[in-house]
């Protein structure tokens, strides 16, 4: 009986470790950022406000948060499954690398932005 209770546990417990491995293998590992590529996905922040096509938008309209992203299964070589999406109360504008080295950042398309119909979430005054 004894035997019994700790083979069903130890199944029990192999199947849930190789749940969360290959959970954590297959998928969030593609989307999640090492401390590496933290540091490059800032630097593509900074790139990106400095080039021309984020001016060009900071004029025409309001820019109210810039976000960073990663995914790896989206295809391609290095840099280009990192993003940079920058949210306007229009729409948000996305940016990539304009080549393999990364020398500046030019806008690559567009998707909807949930401030079309939403404020700020911060509960500042303005």
């Amino acid at each position: 009986m004894k035997y019994k209770i700790v083979l069903t546990l130890l199944i029990i417990s192999l199947g849930v470790n190789l749940y969360l491995f290959g959970k954590w293998y297959l998928f969030e590992q593609a989307y999640e950022s090492s401390q590496k590529e933290k540091v490059i996905l800032s630097e593509m922040v900074q790139k990106t406000v400095e080039s021309e096509d984020y001016k060009k938008l900071a004029e025409k309209e309001n820019i109210i948060a810039i976000d960073t992203s990663m995914d790896k299964n989206k295809g391609g070589k290095f840099p280009y499954y990192f993003g940079v999406s920058v949210r306007t109360d229009k729409q948000t504008y996305l940016f990539s690398c304009s080549n393999e080295k990364c020398f500046k950042m030019e806008q690559d398309g567009t998707t909807y932005s949930i401030y079309q119909d939403e404020n700020p979430r911060l509960p500042f005054d303005k």
